[in-house]
């Protein structure tokens, strides 16, 4: 006997704006099992009205209405951790990372909510940028067979998942550094990954569902700005991701980003991912 466990993750943007502008909808007709949430900008009790009778596991940012990160499930969330950083780390990850490990009919899977720092190339925030990218590293070679990250991780790993990339290779988001991280991330477990930045490091061996699935074309992108006619051109970025342990990867049966029909019918900036696992 087989069962598929549905995820779904996607930047909300606010959970109550999201809530009023269709997000439930969606929801209603989306059948998912387990939603991971970005950018709530929300405390607990907004998210449990936004969300009524999923069990709901989240941090919130120290400073109100900004960031906030969510695991919202159909079964109760038992066990659930949010310090990436460290009791002894000076980086602020408060709303950024939260995880679950959720039992699926025997085998325990760690589900993350992840939301990267936006950055800005020099300057203290692309700092706390990469602290946080380091902070996941580390957290990454210790997950579990069964491991996954979703959410917006605010890097774009190749020129496949930016439409402008010229335009943006000394911008937070696309620069060669952050991409390295990624380069380490998805590089073949257990060998020396060389990054486009030129830099050296362990390959992690997590997988990209996304690119797996879509193979070596543009997109599909996940946000676009609201600026001009990003969205009615498709001038998207992809840095909405589920990376997955090998093991993990290799139970996916589908995988797709559920882009809003219009403009008008987003609910987000952001559209959710959705991927499902087969058990």
């Amino acid at each position: 006997m087989t069962r598929t466990l549905r995820i779904a993750s996607v930047n909300v943007n606010g959970i109550r704006a999201a809530a009023r502008k269709g997000m439930l909808p969606w929801l209603e007709t989306a059948d998912v099992d387990v939603l991971t949430l970005q950018e709530v900008r929300a405390e607990a009790a907004d998210l449990a009205a936004a969300l009524p009778g999923w069990h709901i596991v989240n941090d919130e940012a120290l400073a109100k209405g900004r960031a906030g990160v969510a695991i919202a499930a159909r079964e109760p969330l038992d066990i659930w951790r949010i310090d990436l950083a460290g009791a002894d780390s000076e980086l602020d990850t408060r709303g950024r990372w939260v995880e679950a490990d959720i039992d699926v009919d025997g085998a325990t899977i760690t589900v993350v909510s992840a939301y990267v720092f936006t950055g800005e190339a020099d300057t203290e925030k692309q700092v706390a940028k990469y602290a946080f990218l380091d902070a996941m590293e580390r957290r990454m070679s210790t997950i579990g067979d069964l491991g996954i990250i979703t959410g917006d991780l605010n890097v774009g790993h190749r020129e496949f998942d930016i439409r402008n990339w010229r335009g943006n290779v000394k911008k937070a988001g696309f620069l060669p550094r952050e991409r390295a991280y990624f380069d380490r991330f998805t590089g073949a477990a257990g060998t020396t990954v060389t990054g486009v930045d030129g830099s050296t490091g362990a390959g992690l061996g997590w997988v990209d569902v996304g690119r797996r699935w879509a193979g070596e074309v543009d997109g599909p992108y996940t946000w676009w700005s609201n600026r001009g006619k990003a969205f009615d051109n498709d001038t998207g970025w992809r840095i909405d991701y589920h990376l997955a342990t090998p093991q993990l990867a290799e139970r996916v049966v589908d995988y797709r980003v559920v882009r809003a029909p219009s403009w008008d019918t987003r609910w987000s900036d952001h559209a959710p991912v959705v991927a499902d696992y087969r058990f």
